[in-house]
């Protein structure tokens, strides 16, 4: 199993990056991960909203670029389908039963995700209605990535 996380921004502080090492570390027994980080455009205060759809289509077509031709492609988005830990272990298997054996989730920046990437994924999850800074969703995500691997392998795990 190949994960792929696409992901718009760099990560700055040692804490998020130490904490994306445990769990790509940990993922290990389970799948092969790799993170692809492409550059996040500036975007001024009270940019209006045919700027922000610019800068979200900039950072869209980064993305879309470093897409690994193989890969079943998720965005995450709040208003994606919601799933709790066991529901979403139970579709990360289903994905698999049907030979995606290389899922990519995208992670847009500040402004979320441009619509050629919603266009290109099969499919959007939230983990929340709430919005979440990059650095902590690419946390969560994998997180909730290897609890699902947990869960899928009968493995115990804090509930």
């Amino acid at each position: 199993m190949k994960i792929t996380l696409l992901t718009v921004g760099k990560i700055r502080e040692s804490w998020w990056t130490e904490a994306i090492a445990e769990y790509v570390k940990r993922l290990g027994a389970y799948a092969k991960v790799s993170i692809i980080e492409v550059e996040d455009e500036k975007t001024p205060e009270h940019a209006p909203a045919a700027l922000e759809e610019q800068i979200k289509d900039k950072e869209g077509q980064r993305l879309l670029a470093k897409l690994p031709p193989d890969a079943y492609l998720i965005a995450l988005t709040i208003h994606g389908k919601a799933f709790s830990s066991p529901e979403l272990a139970a579709h990360l298997q289903e994905r698999m039963n049907r030979g995606n054996s290389h899922i990519a989730f995208a992670i847009g920046g500040s402004l979320g995700l441009s619509s050629g990437v919603l266009a290109a994924a099969r499919e959007e999850i939230s983990f929340s209605r709430l919005t979440f800074p990059h650095q902590m969703m690419r946390v969560i995500l994998l997180e909730q990535i290897y609890r699902s691997f947990r869960i899928l392998n009968h493995e115990p795990y804090h509930k």
